[in-house]
């Protein structure tokens, strides 16, 4: 409808006439792309977009920066940006999320692990960095690169950052590899070909890869541990545990579980057992809590066998009576597989040890076990003996679960062939007979103590 001859319609509302306040909190809602686009629209938003305070925020989201550190800088906030920007800028996605896993895991360390800290190396510089891509002819992932700019790895010393494992007569520590170190040893042989190493172990040789490329039925940077594949025509058909999608994921991931408590620190080491909450168990006044671990370094998929660790924790309330103080005497397991096969072994004490516990007082102990099936689960009881008086009980284990990470075949020479957590081998004698022979790397354990 038309307006009224005599009413006078108001003029286009100009952006210089509107006030300062409300624009600055409008700016404040956007991401830094859109704020410095602002400066090229007229002179007004350029002044606007300039607002220092406009500029903690994205210092703090994308670099970390605190307001300690930029009293220490003595610079605005949009310099500081800007410059961060400069050096930063292509890893702006992932730094803050790395730099924070770092910055957890050095405080974690600092604590629990003080003589680890002075193993990890200054920043790799953007030029170094290059120069391994154009050594080893091939692009490195933007995480990773982010991450060796924060910390170039550690020294090759024990024990390692990415975790340890200590059995019997098998130890395992995994040192996170400096560039130039891991560009020594990039693999173009067959069965690895552009997989570049992460970690290494210098007692076991073990590695963690990464795949710089889709090759050989690999996904572009998946992190895997190798395995031969002892059935396969080629020697150079390998079976990949994998043990994350990305660079991010694998390191992030991992840095979780060690500042969160889920790894277990253990004289001075990270060792990765996981606990199931779930695994906890009271009889009276004893409880019995289990985590476990898959050891990729002496399992095999082709044949099948799969090599699983245990912790087992054996602790009294603190508020028990004196008298409740008792002796393990035996233990009896139950043990399933993925076919459902069931094993019983009894034995007296564990680990050739026969514990004493009594209020707020604790047993720890390590053991092993294999299945030739990807999964598989135990459970038992323990039995116990009291000090001071003639009376046995059982205490109960609870039921705890071993699953391998998923895993796939490749095998260079004939079409990959890829396989799941519930893959469970093959069932006929001949594959039972190797399981038995496949020796372990490191030797063999005890196992079901």
């Amino acid at each position: 409808m038309a307006a009224p001859p005599d009413t006078e319609l108001p003029s286009a509302l100009s952006l210089e006439l509107l006030p300062t306040d409300p624009l600055l909190l409008i700016l404040s809602f956007l991401d830094y792309r859109d704020l410095v686009s602002c400066c090229y629209l007229n002179q007004r938003l350029n002044q606007l977009s300039s607002h220092d305070p406009l500029w903690k925020r994205h210092c703090k989201k994308y670099w970390l920066i605190s307001e300690e550190e930029k009293s220490r800088r003595n610079q605005s906030w949009k310099a500081i940006f800007a410059s961060t920007y400069s050096d930063l800028g292509r890893y702006i996605h992932y730094y803050a999320t790395l730099k924070k896993a770092w910055d957890d895991l050095e405080k974690y360390l600092g604590q629990w692990c003080p003589r680890m800290i002075s193993s990890l190396k200054e920043s790799a510089r953007e030029e170094d960095l290059d120069a391994v891509e154009a050594q080893i002819r091939c692009k490195l992932p933007d995480d990773y690169r982010c991450s060796f700019r924060i910390h170039n790895g550690q020294k090759l010393v024990v024990p390692g950052l990415m975790g340890s494992m200590a059995l019997s007569n098998h130890y395992r520590s995994e040192d996170l590899l400096d560039i130039d170190t891991a560009a020594g040893g990039f693999q173009q042989r067959l069965g690895l070909k552009q997989c570049l190493p992460l970690t290494f172990c210098i007692h076991t040789g073990l590695s963690q890869y990464m795949a710089l490329e889709s090759v050989e039925g690999r996904n572009k940077y998946e992190i895997f541990y190798q395995c031969p594949d002892q059935m396969a025509r080629k020697p150079s058909a390998i079976v990949m545990f994998i043990t994350g999608t990305s660079y991010l994921e694998w390191f992030t991931s991992y840095v979780d579980k060690v500042v969160t408590g889920a790894y277990p620190i253990i004289r001075d080491q990270i060792f990765r057992y996981v606990h199931d909450k779930k695994c906890v168990a009271t009889t009276e006044d004893i409880t019995v809590s289990v985590s476990t671990s898959f050891l990729p370094e002496l399992s095999s998929v082709h044949p099948p066998h799969y090599f699983f660790t245990y912790r087992i924790r054996i602790e009294m309330s603190k508020d028990a009576l004196p008298e409740k103080a008792c002796q393990l005497d035996s233990r009896y397991w139950r043990i399933t597989n993925a076919k459902g096969d069931v094993d019983e072994v009894q034995g007296p004490g564990v680990v050739g040890e026969f514990p004493i516990i009594g209020p707020g007082r604790s047993y720890e102990y390590t053991s092993c076990t294999t299945f030739p099936t990807t999964s598989g689960y135990m459970e038992g009881y323990y039995t116990f003996h009291c000090i001071y008086k003639d009376r046995f009980f059982n205490v109960t284990i609870p039921r705890f679960h071993m699953v391998c990470p998923t895993f796939k075949a490749t095998n260079p020479d004939e079409s990959a062939v890829d396989e799941d957590q519930d893959s469970t081998g093959t069932d006929d004698s001949q594959d039972r007979r190797r399981v038995l022979d496949f020796p372990a790397p490191s030797g063999c354990c005890p196992c079901h103590t």
